[in-house]
Formats: C-alpha cells, sequence, structure tokens
C-alpha cells in the first residue's frame, strides 16, 4: 500500500469513520474513459488501488462544424460508463466520483450529455474548470510521491489541454491549465502521415506560443535560488517512458513511477516520431493502442515545455487526475489532516482571492454572509431542508455578491453574475459556480424566472435552490442596508399557525432606529414571502441581544 502522503499521521478515531471503504473516481478525459477503484484506511489515513480501468472513446473527437460530441461517441462513453459502474459494484464500491475535462466542457451539447448520463445511468458527473483540474491533478501526485517540501513542476498533457502545475509539500502556488492537448492538435494541425516538415515547424512554433504564458506564470511562482523538480503524468508521459524503457533496457519496469525520461532521449523520440506513419509507430514494441495517433503532437507539447521551463529530466508519476478525485473526496469528508489540512479550506481561500481581485468590501460581505447563514440556520427544517453544502454555496455567494461593482454600479448583479461564472474559483466544478453566480444575481432586483438563461440552464432542483438562497440573501443584505453594522443581531421566531416568520431586529446602539434596514426588509421581503409562502414581520428589539429560534 501507498501512503497517501510520505508522512505519519494521527489516528482518526475508529468510531468516527468505517474502516476500508471503497470508493471508485472516473476520469472524462479528451482522449480516454479512465476509472480507479481504491481502498482507503482512513485510520492511517491512505489508500491502495484495487483496479484500474481504461477505454480509448476519444470524446475530443467532435463535430468539425457545431463542436457538439458526436451521437456515437457519446453512446459510445456511455456504454463505457455502465461498463465501469458493474466493475465498481462486484468490487464493492460504496459510490462513485466523475469528473469531466476539456471535451465536454467545451462542447456545446456537453452539459446536454450529462444530462443524459445522469439520466440514463443515475451517474452524476462533475464537470470541471481548467484550474479546478489542475489543483487536483496537483492531489494525485502529492499522494503519490514525495516532495520533500521542495517546489516541482508537474505537467499534464490530456487530450484536450495541457496543466503546468507549481507546488511542494503543503500548496499549490501556480494552477495553468492551456488548450493544447494531443488530440486536438492532431486533429486541427496534423493532415500528412508521415507529418510534412511545414506542419512539424508549425505545430511546434504554435505549441511554444500556447504554452509560453503558462511557464512564465509558473516561472514568476519560484523563489530565487529554488531549482523545481519535472514530474509527467498522464497517457503521453507514461507512454513515452515506457518505450523509451523498454529501448534503452530492453524490458517495461514493473512500476514507471520514478522513471526518468532525459531531454535528450525526448527529443530523439521526437525525430524518430516524426518520420514514421501511424502504422510504423503503432508498431513500436510498448506502444498502446491508438497512442500512436496522437503521440507525435503529445511528444511535441512535452518537447516545447521542458525546453521553455529549461529542465533537462522529467520524473514519472503513475498518479494524476482520477486519483486527485479520491484525494478530493477524502478531504470533502473529514478523513485528512496534517498536511493536507491547508488544501481543506481551499474553497474558502478561493472564494476571498476572488473577491481581493475585485476590490469586493469584505468587511462588509462578512456581515452580510453573517446574517445570510443566521437566517439560513434559523430556518432550517423549518421553511427549507437544505444542508451544509448549499449553506457553503449561499456563503460564497453572499461575499461575491457585491463584486459586480468592480466593473460598474449599474447593474451590478448582473455583472456579478459574470464575474463570479468567469472567476475560476477553485474547489467548486461547473454547477456549483454557475448555482453562487444565479444566487448573487438575484440578490436584488427582478427575482429568478424562467426567461432568464443563467437560470433555465440549472436543473429544477438547482432552480429551486437558486430561488430560495436568492431570497435569504435579499434579506440579509437589506439587514446592512447603510453598510455600517447597525443591526447587531436577528432573531427568527416561526409562527406555524399562521404562517408568519418574525424578525426581531437587535440594533448595534439603543439610539439607533434603523429605519433604513427596516425600509429595506421591508421593499425586498416579497420575493422571500412568496417562495417559502410566508409573511414576515420585522420588529426592532430594544432589549439585550438574545438568541436562538422558537416556533409555535
Amino acid at each position: 500500500m501507498v501512503d497517501l502522503v510520505s508522512t505519519s499521521y494521527p489516528s482518526i478515531p475508529t468510531q468516527t469513520v468505517e474502516q476500508h471503504r471503497i470508493i471508485a473516481a472516473i476520469d472524462m478525459g479528451t482522449n480516454s474513459l479512465h476509472m480507479v477503484i481504491v481502498r482507503i484506511e482512513p485510520t492511517l489515513p491512505a489508500f491502495s488501488i484495487i483496479d484500474r480501468e481504461k477505454e480509448t472513446v476519444r470524446l475530443g473527437d467532435r463535430d468539425l462544424v457545431t463542436g457538439n460530441l458526436k451521437p456515437e461517441v457519446m453512446e459510445k462513453a456511455i456504454a463505457t460508463l455502465r461498463r465501469f459502474q458493474e466493475i465498481a459494484r462486484t468490487l464493492k464500491a460504496e459510490t462513485i466520483v466523475a469528473v469531466a475535462t476539456s471535451a465536454v466542457r467545451e462542447a456545446p451539447n456537453g452539459k446536454d450529455f450529462l444530462q443524459t448520463v445522469d439520466k440514463e445511468l443515475g451517474l452524476s458527473v462533475d464537470l470541471i474548470a481548467g484550474q479546478e483540474e489542475a489543483r487536483r491533478i496537483y492531489l494525485g501526485v502529492l499522494s503519490g510521491m514525495e516532495f520533500n517540501n521542495q517546489p516541482h513542476i508537474i505537467i499534464d498533457i490530456g487530450g484536450g489541454s495541457t496543466e503546468l502545475i507549481l507546488g511542494d509539500s503543503h500548496e499549490e502556488r501556480s494552477l495553468t491549465s492551456t488548450k493544447v492537448g494531443a488530440v486536438r492538435l492532431t486533429g486541427e494541425l496534423i493532415t500528412t502521415d508521415p507529418i510534412n516538415n511545414d506542419e512539424f515547424q508549425y505545430l511546434q512554433a504554435f505549441v511554444r506560443g500556447m504554452l509560453e504564458r503558462s511557464v512564465e506564470e509558473v516561472l514568476a511562482n519560484l523563489k530565487f535560488g529554488e531549482v523545481p523538480r519535472l514530474v509527467g503524468t498522464s497517457g503521453t508521459a507514461e507512454t513515452l517512458a515506457l518505450i523509451n524503457a523498454r529501448d534503452k533496457l530492453g524490458y517495461i519496469p514493473s512500476t514507471l513511477n520514478g522513471y526518468q525520461l532525459t531531454f535528450k532521449d525526448l527529443r530523439e523520440w521526437v525525430n524518430k516520431l516524426r518520420k514514421m506513419t501511424n502504422a510504423e509507430r503503432a508498431a513500436i514494441p510498448g506502444m498502446p493502442e491508438k497512442r500512436s495517433e496522437v503521440i507525435l503532437a503529445g511528444s511535441i507539447i512535452l518537447l516545447e515545455a521542458m525546453t521553455l521551463l529549461g529542465v533537462d529530466s522529467l520524473t514519472i508519476c503513475e498518479r494524476s487526475l482520477r486519483e486527485g478525485v479520491i484525494v478530493d473526496w477524502m478531504l470533502a469528508h473529514g478523513l485528512i489532516e496534517d498536511r493536507l489540512r491547508y488544501q481543506v479550506s481551499v474553497r474558502d481561500r478561493s472564494v476571498l482571492k476572488v473577491a481581493k481581485k475585485f476590490h469586493v468590501n469584505l468587511e462588509y460581505c462578512d456581515r452580510v454572509a453573517k446574517f445570510a447563514m443566521s437566517l439560513f440556520d434559523q430556518t432550517q427544517y423549518l421553511l427549507h431542508s437544505w444542508g451544509e453544502e448549499e449553506r457553503q454555496l449561499l456563503w460564497s455567494s453572499a461575499i461575491l455578491h457585491n463584486c459586480g461593482h468592480y466593473i460598474s454600479h449599474d447593474s451590478h448583479h448582473k455583472h456579478s453574475y459574470y464575474l463570479i461564472r468567469n472567476g475560476e474559483l477553485l474547489g467548486y466544478n461547473e454547477t456549483e459556480i454557475e448555482i453562487i453566480a444565479n444566487i448573487a444575481r438575484y440578490h436584488r432586483k427582478s427575482p429568478p424566472k424562467k426567461k432568464h438563461e443563467n437560470y433555465n440552464i440549472l436543473s429544477k432542483k438547482h432552480r429551486i435552490l437558486v430561488s430560495q438562497l436568492s431570497a435569504i440573501l435579499r434579506l440579509a443584505v437589506a439587514l446592512d442596508r447603510r453598510k455600517i453594522a447597525a443591526i447587531s443581531q436577528v432573531k427568527c421566531e416561526y409562527r406555524r399557525n399562521i404562517k408568519e416568520l418574525h424578525l426581531r431586529i437587535f440594533p448595534s446602539r439603543l439610539d439607533d432606529d434603523c429605519a433604513l434596514e427596516l425600509w429595506s426588509l421591508d421593499y425586498k421581503k416579497g420575493v422571500f414571502e412568496e417562495e417559502f409562502g410566508v409573511k414576515i414581520v420585522a420588529v426592532l428589539e430594544k432589549s439585550s441581544v438574545v438568541v436562538g429560534c422558537n416556533t409555535d
């Protein structure tokens, strides 16, 4: 068994977690669908891999005119996912965590495809953005190799994108994702077999130009005197290491973990591969089935990246995104402590980073968030049944609801939606980011309407969630109308028999009548009243502050 990270952990009491939990993770990549099934031992915590599955589906082979995923490819993907489910069920996996990346993310019909997967298979797939994909790749690599507190640059060459990550044992310093991948480049830029000189030179120049910004960002986050190690993950790097090892050693090593591929060997392989036809590449000993079609483009990406980074060797790590999905699941379920504790708060830190980026008044938004959390908690199981995950989405929306002022005061709620939607929040999938953005979008002005495209694209359950949580956020915003912390606390009393929610308002100063806040509550309460089917009665209290929630 390989430790999650090579360090000692305090034991987690056995009564709090179940031992030997089995989890499956699926990565729906541009080139292939992968599944890993692991056995988790929470008391270490560690996990061991008990099965791996792979199917080359080529989701990235999209319609050239529309950009849509092709029907036959979607059918093959669904059949593969069904097979994966059966294997996971046979191995007694308690849950399957699935993610989709660039091919599905960029396809106009990508979300419709994931809805079909959910409907036919009952499998919920998280659509993750490029930076979030990079973060989980970092977690996967960190679970499989020791960083020794030294900086490591991770390169993950996928079918549709390449992730470059700079991290150490404690945190990721830079997360980048560039739209150059082995399948994408092969389909768009290679038309000759073997590739002719003009196409080869153009491909090199194109890749170099696309990678420059990511490389600059990674190098800018290195500290003076640091010499990072380059780590390669996924199909391209593993294939090159495999065929190189077979060529040099005469056999395939039992594991590629830790295998080093030199820049000199890589350059020689690129020069060999460019002169071969696809059939000749397929005949190379050790070349995986169908990898020969895209290996040249992937090799050029790796060669140009190493050239720009100025490194002379690449170390292989066999863990990547799908193992990172497992680690992220363990983090979310409280199974990891100590050295990765920093990662547990990735959502909060990411929200605050975006808030600072758009010059949000954090002191004010924190008060709004606290009011929103208080209203959420006091009405839970009385007016709604949302749980901790939804509460966290509300907090994020409350912190970011005003970020649209960065663009303009006019219609700033709409600008907030756009900035949140494109703010590269980490720790969230695409659906969660869409929910956060929508809740912020509806903190003022018009309530959610089905004619609004940003609202209508959500599932029915998520539309209800946005409608209810945005109604709570409206009240929270009203409670700090003057942005001076005029109100210290709100106590809710739900009178079930007459369907009234009484809000007892406690001012921070006894001589403040909070007239503007009360007026704002009265103005904004209509949306909340309609959504929850109650009447709101707000009363200003002059007595000492109390806590709790009463019902009758």
